[in-house]
């Protein structure tokens, strides 16, 4: 090696990072000792960041482009070094590379049962699962946070902190949306769209956008799933109730409009099957069970009231009076 050879390798004329990883979040361009040339070239890519760092104070930071690092592109460099007048000197300055693309499909869940209180139960535990998606907004507080002396820090590395973050404001922010575990089992899409907000404040002091929260599974004591049993099926049988009331209220509409034997034939059997037809009657008047008479007697009223309303003829009224009284 000459000596031409020599001192141009002690000078860097190119500084850039084609990143071949798919998961490094920052990286250190690795000087070796070497200065920086004047004028030398940067190429910053898409989904990069470069932050120049001038004896552990942030100077510069460039976007995606090509540069020519001279005084007029390093505006802050020059103030700090009181290159007044320009420079064509080398120079030492740290370097870091840092990706602000979009790290998805990260994991976070509740190692252990978390108390969350809840507006309808007050206070139950829970545990829960799902996954995240960041990028960095603000690489210099990025930096600052993760990266320290170490050359390069992986998504990995800044996983584990911000899914103890995540657990961390979870119960809280739960608390503060207002919504019941009643919902959260329900909808999760709409639960973690009302996190995500609340949880970026956490994010934010570490220069991090939350571009993703998504709950995928929660799991409540078993006293508490039971409970929820009991109340799907109660919402159920309340359901059906109002069903076969809105099934008798339609025969009787239909019944006033229809009149006659047809009407009547419609609203006997909404009237809880205390009537049956006239053959089947007729045929075993003696195996008929004893009704109760109270239940007897406030069917003789209703009966009389179709009468008078002119729903039933006067020979439907006699037959089916009779039949109810032979059930005294």
């Amino acid at each position: 090696m000459g000596l031409f050879d020599f001192i141009r390798n002690e000078f860097i004329e190119v500084i850039d990072w084609v990143d071949n990883s798919t998961d490094t979040v920052i990286w250190k361009f690795p000087d070796n000792g070497n200065n920086i040339k004047y004028g030398a070239q940067l190429t910053v890519r898409e989904s990069q960041v470069a932050v120049f760092i001038n004896e552990g104070r942030i100077a510069d930071v460039y976007q995606p482009g090509r540069y020519e690092l001279t005084t007029q592109n390093m505006p802050i460099m020059t103030t700090l070094r009181s290159w007044k007048m320009g420079f064509e000197s080398p120079f030492k300055v740290d370097i870091y590379f840092v990706s602000t693309k979009q790290f998805t499909n990260l994991k976070w869940g509740t190692q252990n049962p978390i108390i969350i209180r809840d507006p309808e139960l007050k206070q139950v535990r829970v545990r829960a699962f799902g996954v995240f998606a960041l990028r960095v907004a603000d690489a210099g507080k990025f930096i600052k946070e993760f990266a320290g002396t170490t050359p390069v820090v992986r998504i990995s590395d800044v996983e584990s902190q911000l899914r103890s973050a995540i657990i961390t404001n979870f119960s809280d922010t739960v608390a503060e949306a207002g919504v019941s575990v009643f919902d959260m089992a329900r909808n999760y899409k709409e639960l973690g769209d009302k996190l995500l907000p609340m949880l970026q404040d956490s994010f934010t002091g570490y220069g991090l956008e939350l571009t993703r929260f998504y709950i995928e599974n929660t799991s409540l004591p078993p006293e508490v799933e039971a409970f929820l049993d009991k109340t799907t099926q109660m919402n159920m049988v309340n359901d059906m109730a109002k069903f076969q009331q809105f099934q008798a209220g339609m025969a009787l509409e239909d019944a006033a409009e229809n009149g006659g034997g047809v009407g009547s034939a419609i609203l006997m059997g909404g009237l809880g099957n205390f009537m049956q037809n006239s053959s089947a009657a007729n045929a075993q008047p003696q195996s008929a069970p004893k009704e109760d008479k109270g239940q007897v007697m406030e069917l003789l009223k209703q009966l009389g009231e179709l009468k008078a309303a002119g729903i039933l003829t006067d020979e439907e009224f006699t037959a089916k009076k009779a039949e109810l009284l032979a059930r005294l």
